[in-house]
């Protein structure tokens, strides 16, 4: 979970004050504040207030604000957020200490009331905490869900659902109209994964990518109670109500789908299996102990993981790659130019031809510097006391890795850090997948996204065909530098306004 500060604090802060004035507890609250630390050494942190700690701190864009601490108290930096010690990675060295050197230790999850809602319990894989029924849960969609001979199978459904935006896309180009890039974006995406994990078109019956954004919406938001238990009875700002009702939409969705699988193979019409059928075997399987599908809330549970991390992470970070493109006419151009190049003017864009696209992949990690999806990853929590660069961390700390601050670090990447330029990348070994900590936005070690194959395929496959099939303009007369980038956090950090650009074919094939 991120922590984005939603603006309630004035109002929390004086009912925080108050609450603990006249509660018996205060005085217990106050010495649990007080780190037990027999004298070993902290890292350094900015001073916390009785109560909030260094609630106050956060802003409304925490990623930024948590950089410009760094820069004062460095990239090893402690925090309290209300209850909840923290520690803020925000170099590479240290990323890969907590990422790599001492991966165990830090690859558990903090328990949040959204994980313990949304995910059945956190019976799921991304908000699990570590363990053996985790390290099952990993186990299986990393080889029977998620691995490259899959992602493959898959193929076809992805060409077919971009060939039918293409082909929207060019009746809006011949009538001059401008598009919805972030709704066009969405629709495929959404289409493929929709389609891969459970085997059917978009259904009317059920807003999948809304039920989605609500789901990470809650799981990003900042819920006070989480750092201030005292508070969560009082659900001052309607989040658990907002849980109950996504909680219960998901389960909806979910048993509905699984239900017409199992009446499909009752009655032998499943043609090609997806991954609901998958998972419906491991629920059927009674005879092996290390099988994660125990029951029916299991297999929603990674369900959930599955969709959710598949569709709103790869519109994300295509809608970043088409924003930088049109606000950057240089690199677009450049793009252009090496795919026709390699695939050609008569033909549209192929899977097989992504591996030749050199430029695409420096675009596409530029990007994920720039815009990392999650700019705070997942946090983590210490599953024991460490010592990491000389500062002692104790257990059940929370640890937050700024993979945003790490991007825009000057002492990596010049001191030009703010300019979308892909060629930086250029003759560079530094790879997207977890081994090279000045750039991991899938994270790395136990931890790592297991889905990252399948997001890059879906994120470059849709980036190549639009860009190799239309010019794109901005509407309106807008000028490049006067597009906006406006961000807008949570779990994810997204556009906050939709990309509408207008596009023209140019390919020669109809």
């Amino acid at each position: 979970m991120s922590l984005p500060w939603l603006p309630y604090f004035h109002p929390l802060l004086l009912l925080a004050a108050l609450v603990f004035t006249l509660s018996s507890s205060f005085l217990l609250l106050l010495s649990h504040l007080k780190p037990a630390t027999d004298g070993r050494k902290q890292p350094p942190g900015p001073p916390a207030w009785p109560v909030i700690g260094n609630l106050h701190l956060l802003g409304t864009l925490p990623h930024r604000s948590l950089q410009s601490l760094a820069k004062r108290y460095g990239p090893v930096m402690s925090l309290r957020l209300g209850q909840v010690p923290a520690v803020v990675i925000s170099s590479p060295e240290a990323a890969e200490l907590v990422l790599k050197t001492h991966d165990v230790v830090f690859s558990s999850r903090p328990r949040t009331r959204a994980s313990e809602s949304l995910s059945y319990g956190s019976k799921g894989m991304a908000f699990r905490e570590y363990g053996p029924y985790w390290r099952s849960v990993r186990k299986l969609c990393t080889l029977q869900l998620l691995s490259a001979s899959k992602v493959e199978m898959f193929g076809p459904i992805r060409r077919e659902e971009l060939r039918d935006a293409v082909e929207s896309i060019k009746k809006s180009a011949a009538a001059r109209e401008v598009v919805d890039v972030s709704e066009k974006v969405g629709e495929v995406i959404e289409g493929m994964i929709y389609r891969m994990i459970l085997g059917r078109k978009r259904d009317d019956r059920f807003d999948v990518k809304g039920i989605v954004q609500e789901t990470l919406s809650l799981a990003g938001a900042f819920n006070i109670a989480d750092f201030l238990p005292f508070l969560g009875p009082f659900d001052i700002q309607g989040l658990t109500r907002r849980l109950e009702k996504n909680g219960k939409e998901i389960d909806e969705m979910l048993e509905t789908i699984i239900k017409e699988h199992e009446e499909e193979q009752a009655l032998q019409i499943r043609e090609h299996k997806d991954f609901v059928d998958i998972l419906l075997s491991y629920l059927d399987s009674h005879d092996d102990d290390q099988n994660p599908v125990k029951d029916r809330s299991n297999m929603k549970a990674i369900l959930l993981d599955l969709i959710s991390g598949a569709i709103d992470t790869s519109i994300t970070v295509s809608l970043w790659v088409f924003s930088e493109l049109l606000k950057n006419p240089r690199v677009m151009k450049k793009l252009q130019c090496e795919l026709e190049n390699v695939v050609g003017k008569t033909k549209l864009v192929e899977e097989v031809d992504l591996q030749r696209l050199t430029y695409l992949d420096m675009v596409i990690k530029e990007t994920f510097r720039l815009h990392p999806v999650v700019p705070l990853l997942l946090p983590r929590v210490t599953m024991e006391d460490i010592t990491i660069n000389g500062y002692y961390i104790r257990k059940n700390s929370r640890v937050i890795v700024n993979v945003w601050a790490i991007g825009r670090d000057p002492k990596i990447w010049s001191d030009d850090v703010e300019a979308f330029y892909p060629e930086r990348f250029m003759n560079s070994n530094v790879d997207l997948r977890g081994q090279d900590f000045q750039l991991t936005p899938f994270g790395s070690g136990r931890r790592g996204c297991p889905g990252m194959h399948l997001g890059l395929i879906a994120v470059k496959f849709v980036i190549a065909q639009l860009v190799h099939c239309f010019n794109w303009e901005l509407p309106q007369s807008i000028s490049p530098d006067e597009l906006d980038m406006t961000e807008k956090f949570g779990l994810l950090i997204t556009r906050a306004n939709h990309l509408l650009a207008l596009p023209s074919y140019c390919l020669a094939v109809n």
